[in-house]
């Protein structure tokens, strides 16, 4: 069972229209298309499972590229769910993990507390 990542999508496009995009290279056991959970219209991109590796990996080949409603499909084997890019931090909050400077980028700096976290506790000294 191979999963297959559709991106670049046109949003008018339907599950039926991609299970026929897909039906020439062999049997398509699932559609799945990427829906807003607020508007209610596709995302522009869906998985597309084929029982058989051999024509999932036909299927990926030939349509990689393919221009399907005004624009070129990208086609390529899904990751599984936990796997994906690097974590993102907040919106607004620099590069990766967030937490960045003000319009400096992100990454560690002078406001991060990773190197509080990483560092041996002292004792405190007794206020009295």
């Amino acid at each position: 069972m191979k999963s297959l990542f559709v991106g670049n999508m046109s949003f008018q496009t339907s599950e039926s229209e991609l299970r026929e995009l897909f039906a020439p290279f062999g049997q398509v056991t699932r559609v799945h298309l990427a829906m807003d959970r607020e508007t209610g219209r596709a995302r522009g991109f869906a998985f597309v499972e084929m029982p058989n590796d051999a024509e999932a990996a036909q299927a990926m080949a030939a349509l990689d590229g393919k221009e399907v409603g005004g624009r070129n499909l990208k086609v390529n084997e899904a990751r599984p769910k936990g796997e994906g890019g690097p974590p993102r931090g907040p919106k607004n909050f620099g590069g990766p993990g967030g937490g960045g400077g003000r319009g400096k980028g992100g990454g560690r700096d002078r406001f991060s507390n990773e190197d509080y976290r990483e560092s041996a506790r002292q004792p405190r000294e007794p206020r009295w």
